[in-house]
């Protein structure tokens, strides 16, 4: 697909909120695995081809397994993923649907068992952020990465 708009030439100040949602994971405690396997399970449920590849070989240069990204997806049957990791799925899962019902206060101290405050409201950020980075690419065709020529194209 053509991308509809490059959003940086149109209004570039408008992403600055979501940059620093991401400098505050990036800058917290938290695993860059463990925000990418985030990442990744958001693109999942929102459906976003072009974040999912990307978001798939940045979980790859983390060091996480084939195995571990194929099972994402079934996350909560797997014996794969730590409890910490289970509480940010099930949190990313929360948040990313959020439309669709309320945060259980067990969720959130589940989380909380797991997540310092700090990091907590970083994991959020980054739930916050990515969740914002999958609707602009969906609504304006964004790329996600990859390169100029494949930006170029048209699928």
């Amino acid at each position: 697909m053509k991308e509809r708009l490059d959003i940086l030439k149109s209004n570039s100040t408008a992403l600055k909120g979501l940059v620093e949602m991401e400098r505050c994971a990036s800058d917290s405690n938290l695993k860059p695995s463990l925000c990418e396997l985030v990442k990744l399970r958001i693109s999942q449920i929102n459906g976003n081809d072009k974040c999912l590849d990307m978001h798939l070989g940045n979980a790859l240069a983390t060091g996480e397994s084939e195995q571990r990204l194929v099972a994402l997806g079934k996350w909560e049957r797997s014996a794969l993923f730590s409890e910490r990791e289970r509480a940010a799925l099930a949190w990313t899962e929360a948040l990313t649907l959020i439309a669709a019902h309320e945060i259980p206060d067990e969720l959130y101290k589940t989380a909380r068992g797991y997540f310092s405050e700090e990091d907590l409201v970083a994991l959020t950020f980054c739930i916050i952020a990515t969740n914002g980075w999958n609707r602009l690419s969906k609504c304006f065709h964004t790329v996600c990465g990859g390169t100029d020529q494949e930006k170029n194209n048209t699928t």
